[in-house]
């Protein structure tokens, strides 16, 4: 005997699958924009660095230890990037008042422009995406995106 809860399985089976692709999707196309964004501030700039970079300017400062384990990377690579980074002067490094083993890192000044400018791009190309979504659609895609990001 069928059931009338096995269409409704399959139907979100069938819309969890559909689901599924679209993240996949839209991942691709997340370190695609790395990529270019990278490109953007200079042609060195590996993606890699582009993360630490954004991550470095949000935070305000950081060190070399939280960086690690927030991107979950090897220090030695942690150490390659920030390198390149300062070398291409997007990021300034100081010893920490309370431990002077440690580096703190902020952007520089001309980081924080090209990161802001490329900020203002995203949002104008991302209003364009959602300009034929409500208001009330935009929130829903945002709760399942946060849900989602808790996993």
């Amino acid at each position: 005997m069928v059931t009338s809860e096995a269409p409704a399985s399959l139907d979100v089976d069938t819309a969890l699958g559909d689901l599924q692709t679209h993240l996949n999707l839209i991942f691709a196309r997340t370190r695609t924009l790395w990529k270019e964004s990278a490109a953007r501030i200079d042609p060195e700039l590996q993606v890699g660095g582009y993360k630490l970079l954004t991550f470095i300017e949000r935070a305000e400062t950081a060190n070399a230890h939280e960086l690690a384990e927030r991107f979950e990377m090897d220090k030695s690579v942690i150490s390659r990037q920030v390198r390149m980074l300062e070398d291409l002067g997007l990021i300034e490094s100081r010893p920490d008042e309370r431990d002077g083993r440690l580096r703190v890192l902020t952007a520089t000044p001309s980081a924080r422009a090209v990161l802001a400018e490329l900020r203002r791009d995203h949002a104008t190309r991302l209003r364009t995406v959602v300009a034929e979504l409500t208001q009330d659609e935009i929130h829903a895609a945002s709760k399942v995106f946060r849900l989602l990001s808790e996993v």
